[in-house]
């Protein structure tokens, strides 16, 4: 049985591996890249996917949503519940002998 062999131009075996798009993003400023090399680093991802998943959070296209490791989310919504403050009003109180 004879094999039939296809033989491609160099630039068309490159781009026929290539799934998706690509860019040059040029003029970018250094604290740009810093910040993208330290997430990469940080998070243990390549620079590559650091910046198309920035590129996708900036242009709000994530399918997952931002995780906090913070409470900033929290600010503004404290609410005064005098019940709480009732119940916890023990706490505030200091016991002089237990500091001798």
């Amino acid at each position: 049985m004879a094999k039939i062999v296809v033989v491609l131009p160099a630039s068309l075996k490159y781009t026929a591996c290539i799934m998706s798009m690509q860019y040059t993003i040029r003029s970018v400023p250094l604290v740009v890249d810093r910040a993208l090399r330290q997430r990469a680093k940080r998070e243990a991802k390549s620079l590559n996917s650091v910046v198309v998943e920035t590129l996708a959070r900036g242009l709000e296209l994530d399918a997952k949503p931002v995780e906090h490791t913070d409470l900033d989310h929290l600010i503004g919504t404290w609410q005064e519940d005098p019940a709480f403050d009732l119940a916890i009003a023990d706490f505030e109180r200091v016991d002089e002998d237990a500091w001798k």
